[in-house]
């Protein structure tokens, strides 16, 4: 009897064998595609995952990321060792000893299929990971015909359950155990759109995974059993019953004593509080973000790749330090700059003499779409709902985080947003083209426009230094050709009409210096009658303004709009001893794998020669040097003592609505606009909107913030401060006192309708 049951025993467990062996066999070679496909071995030794792109600034320091799945990949060196025995301890404490399979898990879940209930299974961290690598639980490219019927709802799981042994065998054949805990850590989905362990411990403890300690480890491993259900913003309590457990495991498995975890569980949760948008509205230089990613958009699309899931790196020319320093100045000028713009307003409205632009603001907004879709076209109706008041979020300066939550009607909600004034802001190398830093407003969540490169406006006199080059190249005049200050009329050529420039005529003979120096528009006049509109348009381009340009005569007082990203590089011409350079900021870019994809060489072109360049630097001095000089206010502050040349020119746009400053210093030029939203933002007096008091003061804070910096300074090879000199005695060529100055006083007044820009 005995012998028969003994018999008996070994017939039942050959066929359980051959039972089990034939399943994984008929799974793992998909009979008949009954069960669907596996992945194959080059899926299997290159697992492939959606990666964020990561922005690297010059100084190695991350900017920011672009994804959809928000991960970033971790090696396991930076691991916490308390991260990974709390994963081992809650997940697979027989991690180490196993090849993929614990054999008492498959023991339950071999019984399981046998008896059609799967309850006891359980899976190890490995196959985990190949649940995470290759989507089998929702990949239809892995179901066959059996499994695809939702009545084999049981035998789909099962079949499933065996894929994931299979493909954790292979992957224990393929890779280590640490690499095995490094890709699971970063493909583990972490709650709220985060993805890798990398992600999650930033987001939700502002750390990097090294640095993790137990307590917040332990949360993050007591998230893999349930993001969202123990997930510590959404859902604390649970999060800390979760953390408990682990704990308890950690305990069990003799990582930590006792006594440990009753003084861990007694800590409360540390976790931060951020929403989905803060990825792009935090961290520095989030307008040049925004920019960078419409640019590698349209690279990726012509290379073939996915910004969002290819895990690109991405390397900038941005230096954080001076991104830093850039935005620490804009925002101290631009908050102080608010409060004097109000009390010059004294209750009149900016846009006060565009009519109904409220309304036409109101109908380019989100709610009017919505409403449109409600009310159809009866505007009245939609206009009432303008008129309710709703609680909302809009941008104070007084406020945390620059956001203040507040109830008012949408309507008042655009005339309070319209008021506040915007900067633009960008800090080239002229020898390279590289963009240093970039500002492109004053915050990024409630203001996405970009005034450095997207918003294009009159540059007012800040345009004449490209009409001065000009005719210093074409007609050989130097700084001191002498003209008197006298009205100046210049006939279009294409429509035959006279235009004359407003300007307080003094009848003063000075020289082209001392005129760019005080932003004399009747000298700009006398040079564009030089050497025509066509011309200063033609120089325009060759220094790498890509606007629209009209050539006419207004086009010397800079009627036409530029970007500040523009002009910007067209006066980096004049400190790269005549060369153009495009302005760039991406210097290369890499796969997932560190392998250069592409690099990135600036466009250069030569359009004056050194000793041209060099008189515009020259000529550029004036404004601080000269008596008069618009820019003359520099002196007062701290880095002027330490750079002995620099060179600049303000301007201020018709009917008083910009404000700008273009600085060249030996080591970087520099270009500012201050100004409304659009342009029917105006000042109350173009005496108030001169570039002196709207944008150089945030340029002179930058500087005054980079200069105190001694060490930085040095270390950019920023410390030469002053001009280099194509040759040693040009500047002799530049004392008035010792030439015979030729006046030119032939210019005659004839009336017209003037220009008011200055």
């Amino acid at each position: 009897m005995f012998l028969r049951a003994i018999k008996i025993l070994w017939v039942l467990f050959f066929l359980s064998f051959f039972a089990i062996w034939g399943w994984v066999s008929a799974v793992g070679d998909n009979w008949g595609g009954l069960f669907g496909g596996m992945p194959d071995f080059k899926e299997l030794d290159n697992p492939q995952n959606a990666l964020a792109s990561v922005v690297y600034a010059a100084d190695g320091e991350v900017l920011g990321t672009y994804f959809r799945e928000n991960r970033q990949r971790t090696p396991y060196d930076s691991l916490s060792p308390h991260l990974i025995n709390a994963l081992v301890a809650t997940e697979d404490v027989r991690f180490d000893s196993h090849s993929g399979i614990d054999l008492r898990s498959l023991m339950r879940v071999a019984v399981g299929i046998l008896t059609f209930d799967l309850q006891g299974g359980g899976s190890t961290i490995s196959q985990q990971l190949a649940k995470n690598l290759f989507q089998t639980r929702g990949n239809k490219a892995y179901e066959g015909t059996f499994t695809k019927k939702e009545s084999n709802k049981i035998l789909r799981m099962a079949a499933i359950k065996t894929k994931e042994w299979i493909l954790a065998v292979r992957l224990e054949r393929s890779y280590t155990k640490k690499e095995i805990i490094e890709m699971y850590l970063n493909t583990v989905d972490f709650g709220r759109n985060y993805f890798g362990i990398n992600t999650a411990a930033t987001k939700y403890f502002g750390k990097s995974p090294k640095d993790l300690d137990l307590h917040q480890a332990a949360v993050l491993v007591g998230m893999l059993k349930g993001p969202s259900l123990y997930n510590p913003i959404g859902n604390p309590k649970n999060a800390v019953n979760r953390r408990n457990v682990v704990f308890h495991q950690l305990q069990v498995a003799s990582f930590i004593t006792p006594l440990q975890k009753d003084s861990l569980r007694a800590l409360p949760l540390d976790a931060r509080q951020i929403t989905e948008d803060d990825e792009h509205n935090r961290g520095m230089a989030t307008y040049f973000r925004t920019v960078l990613r419409n640019e590698l958009m349209r690279w990726c699309q012509e290379k073939g790749y996915d910004l969002f899931a290819d895990g690109l790196k991405i390397y900038t020319t941005i230096d954080s330090r001076l991104q830093n320093m850039a935005e620490k100045a804009a925002l101290e000028h631009m908050k102080e700059l608010q409060q004097n713009f109000e009390k010059q307003m004294k209750g009149i409205e900016p846009w006060r003499n565009v009519p109904n632009y409220l309304t036409r603001e109101a109908k380019k907004t989100e709610r009017y779409r919505l409403l449109r879709e409600t009310f159809g076209e009866d505007t009245i109706a939609i206009f009432k709902e303008f008129e309710k008041p709703v609680r909302m979020q809009v941008f104070s300066w007084d406020a945390p985080d620059y956001t203040l939550d507040t109830v008012m009607t949408p309507m008042d909600s655009i005339r309070y947003m319209k008021m506040f004034l915007h900067i633009g802001m960008v800090a080239l190398e002229a020898q390279t083209g590289q963009v240093k830093a970039w500002v492109g407003g004053i915050n990024h969540t409630h203001f996405k426009f970009d005034h450095v490169k997207q918003g294009p406006r009159q540059p007012g006199s800040t345009f004449k230094p490209i009409v001065y080059a000009a005719a210093i190249k074409e007609k050989k005049f130097t700084p001191c050709h002498s003209v008197v200050d006298v009205p100046t009329t210049v006939v279009d050529r294409q429509t035959g009409q006279a235009w004359t420039p407003r300007s307080n005529f003094t009848g003063e003979s000075m020289t082209l210096r001392q005129a760019l120096g005080r932003s004399v528009n009747s000298i700009a006049a006398y040079l564009i009658k030089e050497i025509s509109p066509d011309k200063a348009v033609e120089y325009a381009k060759n220094m790498g303004v890509e606007s629209p340009l009209d050539a006419n005569p207004s086009i010397a007082l800079g009627t036409s709009d530029v970007s500040v990203l523009e002009l910007t590089g067209a006066y980096s011409t004049f400190l790269n001893g005549g060369y153009w350079v495009e302005p760039t900021f991406i210097v290369r870019i890499e796969d997932r794998n560190g392998n250069v994809v592409d690099e990135f060489t600036p466009v250069k072109r030569e359009v004056f020669k050194p000793e041209e360049a060099y008189t515009m630097l020259y000529m550029l001095r004036g404004a601080i040097e000269e008596r008069g000089g618009t820019a003359g206010g520099l002196w007062r502050y701290d880095f002027k003592k330490k750079v002995f040349e620099v060179g600049g020119k303000t301007g201020t746009t018709q009917k008083a609505s910009d404000g700008w400053f273009m600085a060249v210093l030996p080591a970087l030029t520099v270009g500012t606009w201050v100004g409304g939203d659009d342009k029917a933002i105006t000042f109350p007096n173009s005496v108030y909107a001169q570039g002196s008091r709207l944008a150089m003061p945030a340029f002179a804070k930058f500087m005054d913030n980079l200069y105190a910096d001694t060490v930085l300074v040095k270390e950019l090879g920023y410390d030469k401060y002053r001009f280099e000199r194509p040759y040693p005695e040009i500047d002799r060529n530049f004392d008035c006192a010792k030439q015979k100055l030729q006046v030119d006083s032939t210019r005659q007044y004839i009336p017209s309708r003037p220009d008011d820009i200055m």
